[in-house]
């Protein structure tokens, strides 16, 4: 099967290491695609949540996809999150076409783009971070109950519901709360000259034109790979939110778990350093087995 061409492929949010994660539709979703660039814009790995107890063989082939574009010299840009922060410490990593950044400004077509996760504008996150970690528990139990009544309305011949969705539009601080994140987050951009701002963390996919006191602004989010499997694609020099529900080429592709299974963590990191040739000292500053461990250990 031929693959689609996309100039570039914006993904955030997708919580490797959680029960939420749609590891299997995100692979569907990949394998459908050749990417010209790809951007992974926070929360790809769920650190705050990460338990060795739970790390399903789908969790594992994603990120060994993404290490497969990377050995094709793909441009892969990673801007950590806020439930990956530790990746934060390795900014400036640059091996072959991987760059770790905490944002990105990019030239496209003669529109400048700022590109950042966004968890720098979440109050809560910068004065309470206890509370944004136990609310991540809450989310993922929430998602897991979902996981569950979806089952069963799918036994019954009914379709899909969202829990977590009609609690976040009934509820109406949560709606304050995302509009307050958009305003602000282009406002600063427009301050800054930008044309268009991308985000992820707040799991709300959208583009919109945003008046700004400064201007006029694009901003996008990237959504999800939890409630909304979405991600945002440029292409033709035009933006649009890739929303996977709607594609009925990605959900005929089989996903292979059969080789991987057996596969234990520590091994993957072993072999995902290995065909990324990674090596003490060819890159500054390095990124070391070691330093993987230490991440996950420290969960």
């Amino acid at each position: 099967m031929a693959k689609r061409e996309v100039d570039i492929v914006v993904l955030s949010d997708i919580h490797l290491g959680t029960y939420g994660c749609h590891a299997t539709e995100l692979l569907q979703y990949l394998k459908s695609i050749k990417p010209g660039a790809l951007i992974l814009n926070g929360d790809i790995i769920d650190i705050w949540q990460f338990s060795k107890r739970y790390w399903p063989v789908t969790h594992m082939m994603v990120v060994k996809h993404i290490v497969g574009l990377i050995a094709k010299n793909v441009p892969v840009y990673y801007i950590p999150g806020n439930h990956d922060e530790m990746l934060r410490r390795f900014k400036g990593f640059n091996m072959g076409s991987l760059k770790i950044t905490n944002k990105l400004s990019l030239k496209i077509d003669n529109a400048r783009v700022w590109i950042f996760h966004g968890d720098v504008f979440d109050v809560v996150m910068q004065h309470s971070k206890w509370l944004a970690k136990l609310g991540a528990v809450g989310y993922d139990t929430l998602i897991l109950i979902n996981r569950f009544v979806n089952f069963i309305s799918n036994k019954l011949g009914k379709e899909d519901v969202s829990i977590s969705k009609r609690v976040k539009n009934s509820v109406k601080g949560a709606v304050k709360f995302i509009n307050k994140f958009e305003d602000t987050v282009c406002g600063i951009a427009t301050e800054n000259n930008y044309d268009y701002v991308i985000c992820g963390h707040i799991h709300h996919p959208e583009i919109r034109n945003v008046d700004t006191p400064n201007g006029q602004i694009t901003y996008m989010n990237s959504g999800d790979w939890i409630e909304n499997l979405t991600a945002l694609e440029y292409n033709n020099a035009q933006w649009s939110i890739y929303k996977y529900h709607e594609d009925p080429v990605a959900k005929t592709i089989e996903v292979n778990k059969k080789k991987h299974q057996k596969e234990t963590t520590k091994e993957m990191m072993a072999s995902l350093l290995q065909e990324m040739n990674m090596k003490p000292g060819n890159a500054a500053p390095s990124l070391e087995a070691d330093d993987l461990n230490e991440i996950f250990d420290a969960t």
